[in-house]
């Protein structure tokens, strides 16, 4: 059977089947693109038996407009189906959850609008990804991202 292999319109191409190893390289262009855009910054920490570089934050000001497109997709802007749901936006929920950065996003929320916040993810994360490719109009691409995280 023959493996297509996605092409990212940059010159790059994916291959589906080799996804998980080729998302490790992209961290760091991603580090690199923020710093560029002034958001991070680039710093060598040391860490008793090896040096480390770290991208600190150096805009809160962006830190909170994801924390609040994140809040408002799960709460005042919530469509109870997937594929209606703004693809970045979903993007932006399973990358916090894959990162272990739900908690903090969910921080200043109440109890109330907590409890519902995670109920919304936990649906989302139930969701199985091969399913919803395979719905009409679905992009493909992005759900086979989904399940290279959580499968």
């Amino acid at each position: 059977a023959e493996v297509s292999t996605q092409s990212t319109g940059s010159g790059e191409t994916w291959n589906p089947l080799k996804l998980r190893f080729q998302i490790r390289n992209v961290r760091e262009r991603i580090a690199k693109n923020l710093v560029e855009k002034g958001i991070l910054t680039t710093e060598k920490q040391n860490f008793v038996v090896f040096d480390m570089t770290t991208h600190p934050l150096m805009d809160q000001a962006q830190k909170q407009q994801v924390i609040r497109k994140i809040q408002e997709t799960l709460l005042s802007k919530w469509v109870n189906d997937p594929q209606r749901i703004d693809r970045r936006a979903l993007g932006l929920v399973y990358l916090a959850h894959a990162s272990e950065v739900l908690e903090q996003a969910f921080a200043s929320l109440s109890d109330d609008d907590y409890d519902l916040a995670m109920k919304r993810v936990r649906e989302l994360l139930d969701l199985d990804p091969d399913v919803e490719s395979a719905k009409e109009g679905a992009d493909e691409g992005f759900w086979a991202v989904v399940a290279s995280f959580f499968k």
